[in-house]
This record gives C-alpha cells, structure tokens and sequence, in this order.
C-alpha cells in the first residue's frame, strides 16, 4: 500500500523536533479536547522529553511531510510510540500505510508490537481495526498488542 499513495519514510534529523511536537498536537487535538485534556504546551513537552531521532521517520507522500512515525525497542517487542498523520491527511490510508511498513519489520526479526491509545481517541478503532487486541486499559489509555507474524 505505501508504493500504491507514493509513501516514503525518511530518517529525521534532531533539529525536526519542534516540527514534530506540532504535528503531534495538531493531530491529537480533536481527541484531547473530547476528552477535556488538551494542553499543547505539555502535549509538545511530553512528545520532546522523549524524542529520539534514530527511531523516529517522516511519512513522506509526494514530497509532503504528512506525518511521522516512532518505533522503539521495547523488551523482546517493538513498542509503536507515536503514529500522527496531518489532519488534512488523515482517511486516505497513509496511517495504514505506515502500520503495514512498522509490520514488515516487526514480522522479518519476529517481534510482536505494542501501542497505547488515547481513551476515546478514534485511534483505539484504528489499531483495533488493523489487527491490534486490546490487552490492558489504564487510566487514561488504552494499550494493544499485535503478534508477529513470523514469531521464531
């Protein structure tokens, strides 16, 4: 599907940080807001406090940033920290697009993937949509994992 909307992922050098904690807000808005917890000032604190370039891609679509993703290293799994796609880019398949990319390589070294969702987020439909299982619900999050599947 990535080659079908012309999607690439390209590394993200350190100085993108601010560019990303906005994208970040602007994308999680709507969500916060629904659930009376939006605050851009610690939305872009939170999303900076743990920024890691080396796991960190634009979503690149015809020479667009449309967004990015965050994929860690996280046990003997993968752990989905951040997938935000531009609002005015959103239901056009390049957050599935992406999730297929982060399943090809969570699928070829054999490790399962985990996210968190925002309670109330349209995201928890997403994930759930994509093969994710609810496994834990926190206070304000939902958590989800996807198997690999090549698992050694």
């Amino acid at each position: 599907m990535a080659t079908e909307l012309h999607l690439s992922f390209v590394p993200v050098a350190p100085q993108d940080a601010s560019e990303l904690a906005d994208l970040r807000v602007e994308a999680m808005r709507e969500s916060l807001e629904r659930v009376g917890r939006f605050d851009p000032v610690r939305a872009r604190e939170r999303f900076l406090s743990s920024f890691t370039p080396e796991n960190t891609r634009h979503i690149v679509r015809s020479g667009s940033r449309v967004g990015f993703v965050v994929v860690k290293q996280q046990g003997e799994g993968l752990l989905l920290d951040h997938l935000y796609i531009r609002p005015r880019h959103q239901g056009q398949g390049i957050g599935a697009a992406a999730l297929e990319q982060v399943f090809a390589e969570a699928d070829a070294s054999g490790k399962p993937v985990r996210v968190g969702a925002l309670k109330g987020s349209d995201s928890n439909r997403f994930y759930a949509r994509h093969g994710f299982e609810l496994v834990e619900r926190g206070e304000f999050d939902n958590y989800y994992m996807r198997p690999s599947k090549n698992a050694f």
